[in-house]
């Protein structure tokens, strides 16, 4: 069995969406490559229904599940508007109260500096 923390406070799942696959992954390979985040994981097909300048719209896009810590969250959100082809690229950023100690300790490592 895994342990799980209660103190994963540290670390934060951040999602937005893409036009294509291309572009999360783009996108993901950069932010990974600059330790931004740990990882990132493209869910393709999703399908957004959203209000946007005056209209209701529909778009297939992807889903970008990314895994950083707090203390990276604003370099993390800088980069992503200027990685990020949309005018207003979503971002929303939860907090991890629980997980796995080994992974949360991975995401905290891999999001270091010159680690």
């Amino acid at each position: 069995m895994t342990d799980v923390t209660k103190s994963g406070d540290d670390v934060r799942l951040v999602i937005t969406t893409c036009p294509d696959e291309g572009t999360g992954e783009a996108i993901v390979r950069a932010l990974v490559e600059e330790r931004l985040a740990a990882c990132g994981n493209i869910v393709a097909g999703v399908r957004s229904i959203f209000r946007w300048q005056g209209r209701v719209d529909t778009e297939v896009e992807c889903l970008v599940l990314l895994k950083t810590r707090d203390s990276r969250l604003d370099q993390l959100a800088r980069r992503l508007d200027e990685l990020h082809p949309y005018d207003v690229p979503e971002l929303l950023a939860m907090k991890v109260d629980r997980g796995a100690i080994a992974y949360l300790d991975w995401v905290v490592e891999e999001t270091t500096s010159g680690s």
